[in-house]
């Protein structure tokens, strides 16, 4: 709605005092004049709105380009550790979208404070602290949703290094967090990135791309780029008869969410070689590990790692970059991917590959705790098999995810993150 001029709103003050405002008759000619008064207005306004939208576009492309052109050494643009954690973020504060239809609800930060589903915690023996994000039961009905936290990255990004340093990561039957960049006021034109994915109770790291079409990694990621092997997609109903077929088995390496022969939205999934070692209670048991992601468009690729004693060791540049964070710039440890080692993920993107870099833009970070909905409760009853048939809601994978969850509402021990930082870093441009 527009707002109301001056002479509106004296209008509507008459109008409320039961006072009929005088109108006077006028000419033609002063008719035809106001007529043409306000078509020149309306088409002066269209164009400076035309241009306005054309000089945005020309400014997103040349941003765009400019991102392309980031080829120099790491900075560190963004430090979340402590209290200031909690200030890069918004709290999303509503029910869970339709695309995931968790089984929870997302309060704000006043009402997580309230709950104490979040705080800070001090590390012994250090000056240093961590960040605990968890759910409740609803108060006032224990069966019902539970109440949970989705925080959203205040910081829009077009390429990066983004390293999770996580202590324990939410794990267990029915439980679907996630660590992951997206702009989803428009997805998924813009791209979806999912750094760090935990279902129910699996134990393999994965990453997850979700775009717009034309986006395939099919016969542009060699071998010997990475240590991992791609997801594949399996089970899909036949277009005739409706059941699922088991003979058929492809690698999904389209990350189009829409793409034949894939499940919807499954994108294009590349799976750790650290096959239940590298998520989960495996990682927690080992005292955490580190998830890193590097989106780098000037150099044609999407990488990621996961490192923990329960599987690879930090590398030393890592650690280090970590430790030194907090420091003055030259006293800190530039990262070096390069001395990680082989990524498990890899990603072509940008010129002579089969996604251009541009299916990538403008992406915040975003934790987020849900529970069952379109992931974690379509797969319960193949990861839970024992629970789902304790369960059964007539063979209903995901309503017996949810009449696990009412019925265990206060049992979800292991169900939080403790995160030590995150950490964010950008190529300076050349």
């Amino acid at each position: 709605m527009a707002p109301r001029s001056d002479e509106q709103t004296l209008l509507l003050h008459k109008n409320n005092e039961n006072e009929v405002p005088e109108v006077k008759p006028t000419s033609c000619s002063s008719d035809f004049v106001f007529k043409m008064l306000l078509l020149v207005l309306i088409l002066t306004a269209a164009s400076l709105s035309i241009a306005m939208l054309w000089n945005n576009s020309r400014s997103e492309t040349y941003n765009l380009g400019k991102e392309m052109s980031a080829t120099g050494s790491y900075k560190l643009v963004e430090r979340q550790e402590g209290e200031a954690f909690w200030d890069a973020y918004s709290f999303y504060d509503g029910e869970d979208s339709l695309g995931s239809a968790g089984y929870n609800v997302y309060v704000s930060k006043k009402r997580a404070e309230e709950l104490g589903i979040i705080s800070t915690v001090p590390v012994e023996d250090s000056q240093a602290s961590m960040l605990k994000m968890e759910s409740t039961v609803n108060p006032h009905n224990t069966s019902a949703p539970r109440l949970s936290i989705r925080l959203e990255g205040k910081r829009r990004y077009n390429r990066g290094l983004f390293i999770l340093h996580v202590k324990h990561m939410p794990t267990g039957c029915g439980v679907w967090p996630a660590f992951w960049l997206t702009d989803e006021t428009v997805w998924p034109d813009h791209g979806e990135i999912d750094v760090l994915e935990g279902i129910n109770t699996q134990a393999t790291a994965k990453t997850a791309l979700h775009t717009r079409e034309s986006c395939s990694m099919y016969a542009h990621v060699p071998d010997y780029a990475k240590t991992g092997v791609w997801d594949r997609a399996t089970g899909i109903p036949n277009t005739w008869t409706g059941e699922p077929d088991f003979e058929t088995s492809k690698e999904a390496d389209d990350c189009w969410a829409s793409a034949a022969h894939q499940w919807y939205n499954q994108g294009c999934v590349a799976t750790s070689s650290e096959n239940n070692t590298s998520l989960g209670e495996p990682v927690n048991e080992a005292n955490g590990g580190v998830y890193a992601l590097e989106w780098d468009p000037a150099n044609g690729c999407i990488k990621s790692w996961v490192f923990s004693t329960a599987g690879t060791e930090i590398p030393p540049n890592l650690q280090e970059s970590m430790e030194t964070a907090s420091l003055k710039g030259d006293e800190r440890t530039i990262p070096d991917t390069d001395s990680w080692g082989l990524p498990y993920a890899y990603f072509a993107i940008g010129p002579e590959t089969g996604c251009s870099a541009d299916h990538f833009q403008k992406m915040h970070l975003v934790f987020n705790l849900a529970f069952c909905g379109t992931v974690a409760g379509n797969r319960f009853a193949k990861d839970c098999p024992d629970l789902a048939q304790q369960y059964d809601q007539d063979g209903d994978s995901w309503a017996t995810c949810d009449a696990y969850l009412k019925d265990n509402a206060m049992s979800l021990d292991e169900a939080y993150w403790l995160i030590h930082g995150v950490y964010v870093y950008q190529r300076g441009i050349e």
